[in-house]
Order: structure tokens, then sequence, then C-alpha cells
């Protein structure tokens, strides 16, 4: 086969399968349909690609490769059959036992208390992974390229959310909301996710290295810029706007980086163009920040008076969960289960007619469903992203190593309040970071940049 050609088939898959996930896999648990179909799409793409599969195996990184099978191991043993004596004895199990008692079925039974839920939560791992295995046979002129599509989703959440904003229903929206018209959604139910994404589109458009050089494109970068900040606005998720301060921060020791390096250069050959055009770009920034305050205060405003609210549900939801959690620890009560165990030990006082669904803080999630074991392996990967980050420095492609891992501190920070990692298109975009960063974390060749 023509090496070209070898390099064209996983480029456009990896790029395929980004598009569903973004397509349909904002739903989160609920669209089971979609997320299936999506998971689907990964699974086909896995088939032929084997042999990079299998190279991405020989040629990762150690850790990475031990996290992942971490990763995968942990829900797998929650889900073996155990003997009546071991699985009555783990903390929480006491509900579980009497049930099955007044049945005569206390027999053989999994770590988790609901087998089915856990064995659900490991299948939608395929999709990162997907992204991950296959793409890493990419060299990185092409993964630039998909940063560069990634981007320009981010355009498309922007254009289809100003579509929805007005809206006198929710019919613009795929999966429905709460208040339709008031909020961009894009291509997700959870506003959170879809200022997130928007957070690593602005990452990539800020960090990426040009397609080509020219000099209008620290202007270009500005435009998109101030476009992707006005639409995480839009979204009126408070964690979105204060994570974007970490892209933001990044492009601005980039801008100030590059302006250094090219005035030194230009100032050898008698001119100060490169500072001319960093400054031209900051103003026209500035400008158009000020013309979206003008022409849309309103909007504007409502989102960031979202700050002040003080009768936010979820500190109710910790107590709870909290409670929970010391009633599992250390083994946990199963990957998925969090919705039906949490419902045991929800307080009356703090009951409506809608159920939690989440915890709405995924590391609280993960000790009632992991215990300590989760906890840790969480721990490890933020450890693996901090090291592949640092290793990166010695890249000339650090700058787009590091929005990859800007988005995967992002979902790290999220997670404290929400739970991004819970929908499919959260998860692709996260294995595709991943994947920018461990890439070129691990193929350090000094290039100019």
């Amino acid at each position: 086969m023509d090496k070209s050609l070898a390099q064209r088939i996983p480029f456009f898959t990896i790029a395929a399968v980004l598009l569903v996930a973004f397509a349909l896999g904002g739903g989160g648990s609920r669209q089971g349909l979609a997320n299936l179909l999506v998971q689907l799409t990964a699974v086909a793409a896995l088939v032929p690609h084997r042999a990079a599969v299998l190279q991405f195996w020989r040629t990762s990184p150690l850790p990475l490769r031990m996290l992942i099978g971490l990763s995968l191991l942990l829900p797998l043993l929650q889900i073996i059959p155990l003997p009546a004596a071991m699985w009555t004895a783990l903390p929480g199990r006491e509900l579980v036992a009497r049930s099955l008692e007044m049945t005569d079925g206390n027999g053989w039974q999994a770590m988790s208390v609901n087998p089915l839920r856990t064995a659900l939560a490991v299948t939608a791992l395929v999709t990162p992974l997907t992204v991950l295995a296959i793409g890493w046979s990419l060299p990185r002129d092409r993964l630039i390229t998909l940063g560069w599509m990634a981007a320009g989703l981010g355009l498309v959440t922007v254009l289809f959310g100003l579509a929805q904003l007005g809206a006198a229903s929710d019919s613009g929206t795929l999966f429905g909301a709460r208040s339709p018209g008031k909020v961009l959604l894009g291509t997700f139910a959870n506003r959170n996710s879809t200022g997130l994404l928007l957070g690593f589109a602005l990452a990539l458009a800020a960090l990426l290295p040009a397609p080509r050089p020219h000099p209008a494109v620290p202007l270009v970068r500005a435009v998109l810029c101030a476009l992707l900040v006005l639409a995480i606005i839009l979204t009126k998720s408070r964690t979105a706007m204060a994570l974007a301060a970490i892209p933001l921060g990044l492009a601005g020791i980039k801008a100030l980086w590059w302006a250094l390096r090219e005035r030194r250069a230009a100032a050898a050959k008698g001119g100060q163009r490169p500072l001319a055009i960093v400054i031209g770009a900051l103003a026209l920034l500035a400008l158009g920040g000020t013309g979206l305050v003008v022409a849309a205060p309103g909007r504007i405003g409502e989102a960031f008076e979202r700050f002040e609210a003080r009768d936010d549900p979820r500190r109710y939801i910790w107590d709870d969960a909290t409670y929970a959690a010391t009633r599992y620890w250390p083994v946990g009560a199963g990957t998925g289960t969090f919705d039906e165990v949490f419902q045991v030990d929800e307080s009356l006082e703090n009951l409506t007619q809608r159920t939690a669904g989440r915890a709405h803080n995924d590391y609280l999630e993960l000790a009632i469903e992991s215990g300590l074991a989760g906890l840790v392996l969480a721990a490890f990967w933020i450890v693996l992203v901090g090291w592949l980050s640092w290793r990166a420095r010695l890249s000339s492609q650090r700058w787009a190593a590091w929005a990859g891992s800007s988005f995967l501190l992002a979902i790290a920070l999220q997670s404290i309040t929400d739970y991004p990692l819970r929908n499919q298109t959260v998860l692709a975009f996260a294995g595709f970071a991943l994947l920018l960063l461990a890439r070129i974390a691990s193929d350090q060749r000094k290039v100019p940049a």
C-alpha cells in the first residue's frame, strides 16, 4: 500500500469518529441509542486497524499503557462473581443481601451492586481508546490538522448555538433544553460540557501552529478567540467561564514569547513588524470584546450574574453523597451505580421531584462507585498528564501538546462541580487531547517551531 494512503486512512478514520461523537454523543447517559451509535462507530474503526492498535501498545509510554490497563481492569473486577461469604462481607451490601434472601437468590454475586450498569460503563471507554490507539501511528502534522478540525467544530458549535438563542422552544436543540432560547448548548444537553469543548477549541485556535505562515495569522487567531470566548460566556456555565482562563493564559504567554523572539530577529534586520502585529491583534481583541459587550449586554450580564447565585442545590447532594461514600468505603458500590445507591442515603429534607442522577462532583461519585482504588487511579492519571506536559516542553510542538493538557486540566477541575466525562463527545475529545499530548511528549525532536 502507498505510504501516503496508509497515513490517510487512519487520519480519516479518527476524523470520522470525532465527527460522529461530536454530532451524537453529547446527550449523556440518558441517550442510550445515540451513545450506542458512537460506540459502534468506534468499534467499526478498530476492526481494520489492528496493526495500529498493536503499534500503540508496543511504542506508547509504559505509564500510559499501565493506567489504561488498570482503568479497564478495575470495573471488570467489579463484575466477577464472588461466593456469598465474600461479597456479603463487603461494606454496604446489607440491603442487597436481605433482598436476595427474600427470593432465595443469595448465592454468587458480583462486587458491583448492579453488574449490568458496571459493564455498560466499561463500554463507554471504547471511544477514547479508539481515538488514542489508531491516532498513535499518525505523524505530528496530521495530528495538528485534526486539531484544527476540532477547533473548527468549536466554531460549528458557536453557529449552532447562536441559532438556539432567542428560540421560543427547544426544537433547535438535539437533546432538549430546560430554558429554551436562553443558553447556548450547541450539540450538548449540558451547558457545562458545551463550555468545556469551546474551551478546548479556544486552546487549539490560540496555540496550534498555523497551517501556513502569514502576517495575518495573529489577527485571525484574535478574532477566533474572541468569538469562542463570547460563546463560552453565552453558555452561562460558571466553570467554563472560569476555566477559559487556562487557554487564555497560555495564549498570552505564547504571544509574549513569540513577540520577544521575533522582535530580536526583526531588530537584527532593522524592523519592528512582529511587535506591531501582536499589538494590533491585542487591540482588535479588546475592540471586539468591547463591541460584544455593547451589542449584547443583557445576555452577558445574565451569565456573570450566575456567579452570585447562592441557591445551588449541589451542596445538599454533596452532603448526602459524602455519607453514601462512607457506606461503601473502601471498595465502592460498583462503577455506574451511583444513581441507584445514592437514593438509599438521600436525606428526606433534600428530596425533590427530580432525582439527583449524578453527584455533581466526579471525585465524590468515584469514591462511591470505586472507592479508594478509583481515587488512587484518578490521582495517577492527573500525575501522568503533568509528567507528559513537562516532557513536552522539549518539543518544538510543545504549544500544541499544552493545548491538549489544558483541556485535560480543565476536565479535572470541572469534575469538582460537575461530571464532564459522562458523555461520549467529551470522552472522544479527551482521548484526542491525550493523544496530542502523549505523542508530542514522546517525540521530542527539536525542529524549527
